[in-house]
């Protein structure tokens, strides 16, 4: 197994030494990172070249997409890694924290035969001195997410081989033939097509083989959260119901 770890990132010179430092950290050393600087304005190309000078493991490759968007960013970077010889790629985001043993859990999904697999998303609480509800905000508006998802006729086909499960982006994993398979990431802004969910849509095409495990956890960033509040974050993931004047918060 020859894993990749995709981190696509646009103006995160803040974020994303904490998302190296974590990746550096994983249990299970076996493997490669290659983040996608989506056209950055920042600093962000030349702090992951500062990590990866004083930090040689794990190997860190940095390659550019000039199309600004989740999407367009995720799928060159997945690309270069299959054509590096990856045969399965993880994604995560600039502004999360993978658990400590989140790669080894990944391996041990693959390894149980599944070809693409995602786990938890949980509230980082180093960004902001977090309240209690604030910290079951995430969760609960991941858990209204994905029940919203299972009934969204947008999610409904005969031709689907198995049930909608929500994926995030930032905490998901497939394997390089299913990606390249199923025509991957739609190379689309977040503000048009929530990718991750298209992705998986794809693969319902052509296999059920793909599922949670509770050990693959992923920390994300509650700030889009503490930009837009509940009401809005939710409309926000219901298809764009509300469409933030800026969605990019940094």
């Amino acid at each position: 197994m020859d894993l990749w770890v995709v981190v696509p990132a646009y103006n995160e010179e803040r974020s994303i030494g904490a998302t190296l430092r974590r990746l550096a950290a994983q249990t299970d050393p076996g493997f490669t990172v290659v983040v996608v600087d989506n056209a950055s304005t920042d600093r962000t190309a030349e702090v992951v070249r500062e990590f990866a000078g004083l930090n040689p493991k794990p190997e860190i490759r940095i390659v550019h997409e000039a199309v600004k968007g989740t999407g367009a960013a995720a799928d060159t970077g997945v690309r270069h890694a299959i054509s590096a010889g990856a045969t399965h790629v993880a994604r995560t985001d600039a502004d999360c924290l993978p658990d400590e043993g989140w790669l080894a859990a990944l391996k041990r999904a693959f390894d149980d035969g599944l070809e693409m697999v995602s786990g938890p998303l949980r509230p980082r609480t180093d960004e902001f001195p977090l309240k209690l509800w604030e910290r079951r905000l995430l969760p609960a508006v991941i858990t209204v997410a994905a029940w919203f998802g299972r009934f969204r006729p947008g999610n409904q086909d005969p031709l689907y081989l198995g049930p909608y499960v929500m994926m995030p982006g930032c905490n998901v994993a497939i394997t390089a033939e299913l990606y390249e398979r199923s025509g991957g990431f739609p190379r689309t802004r977040i503000e048009d097509v929530h990718e991750d969910r298209a992705l998986v849509n794809r693969v319902r095409y052509l296999s059920d083989r793909y599922g949670l495990r509770p050990d693959v956890v992923v920390y994300g960033s509650v700030r889009r959260l503490r930009a837009f509040g509940l009401v809005r974050t939710l409309g926000w993931y219901a298809d764009h119901r509300y469409r933030p004047t800026v969605v990019d918060i940094r």
